[in-house]
């Protein structure tokens, strides 16, 4: 997993990230990745990034060009993930009680990527510090900020889409933005959504909100300051969003995964006991057979009432979690 760090602006920061790729010759594959589809996608999507969150299109620009690449075609590839691809799933938990306020999620992804992945540390001129994690450039699928706030999502399969923004930059602006679930609501109802998405945010005043959305419709869920675990895998359990759940094959145990979450009695969990369950010992989490072609690839703890982050870098149940100290907290 690499370790990115970005600094100065968001075009400054961008334009470094793309020119060590292609120093380092690392070629995103753009011809075959990004079709007219998704060109068209893109360039009607741009108006809604331009309007509420134009420091990413400057970041999206320096790191195009820093690529020797067209920005459109970079924009496409970045905008219409989530919206197009089917090869993100992962498990979610917040938990808040008399021991803990945490975020946890074991991220699973096709293997062929894994080297690929990162766990970025922004620390811009503009916009709030954070670590995030990703396999996604630029997007990010979990993390926490320097005020403690924690988020993270579960990709779900689409079985409606629209223009807008996705669950990757969604992440990524309210670590970037936000210090409260408030405000991070506040953000998530002013946006149109072009994506299929679970999310969970957690803030160190132990507040927590559970978001099942997508373009048509969507479903929160807060703690209201009481004792609560919330979590999720990649469908829709509510009866808001059940008409908009993806009707295949389960072939990535996103029920199975449900099951053990929900089996779990989270009143005295403690950080130990989540670690333990995000190993798989209390029920199957991360038990894939790699031979399929995915697996646990990494796994975050974000421990907000210690401001502690743990991160797991391969599958929990083979690999120890360490201690990340790159972020200082406010």
């Amino acid at each position: 997993m690499y370790h990115s760090r970005w600094k100065g602006n968001h075009y400054e920061a961008g334009f470094k990230y793309g020119q060590r790729l292609y120093e380092n010759k690392v070629d995103l594959k753009l011809e075959k990745r990004v079709n007219n589809e998704k060109i068209n996608y893109g360039k009607k999507v741009f108006k809604y990034y331009e309007r509420f969150y134009l420091e990413i299109v400057e970041e999206i620009d320096g790191f195009s060009k820093g690529l020797r690449e067209e920005f459109i075609k970079v924009f496409s590839f970045l905008t219409a993930m989530y919206i197009f691809t089917y090869e993100n799933f992962c498990s979610i938990i917040g938990i808040k009680n008399e021991n803990e306020i945490i975020l946890a999620r074991n991220s699973d992804f096709n293997i062929a990527l894994e080297k690929l992945t990162d766990s970025a540390f922004y620390n811009l001129k503009d916009g709030y510090s954070f670590i995030g994690n990703t396999t996604a450039m630029i997007q990010m699928e979990d993390g926490i900020n320097e005020y403690g706030l924690s988020c993270g999502l579960t990709f779900v399969y689409p079985t409606v889409k629209d223009y807008g923004f996705n669950a990757g930059f969604i992440i990524r602006y309210i670590l970037e933005k936000c210090k409260t679930v408030e405000e991070a609501i506040a953000f998530m109802e002013r946006i149109p959504l072009g994506s299929s998405q679970n999310l969970i945010i957690a803030d160190k005043y132990g507040k927590l909100a559970l978001i099942e959305s997508n373009p048509k419709n969507s479903y929160i869920v807060f703690n209201e300051g009481k004792d609560m675990a919330l979590y999720r895998i990649n469908h829709f359990i509510s009866e808001n969003m059940r008409e908009y759940k993806y009707s295949t094959v389960d072939d990535i145990f996103s029920h199975r995964r449900y099951e053990t979450l929900n089996n779990q009695d989270y009143g005295k969990y403690k950080l130990d006991d989540l670690v333990d369950l995000l190993k798989g010992n209390r029920g199957f989490l991360c038990q894939y057979n790699r031979k399929l072609g995915m697996d646990t690839i990494w796994s975050s703890i974000y421990d907000i009432g210690r401001k502690e982050i743990y991160r797991c870098e391969g599958n929990p149940s083979r690999k120890n979690f360490n201690k990340d100290s790159r972020l200082k907290f406010k």
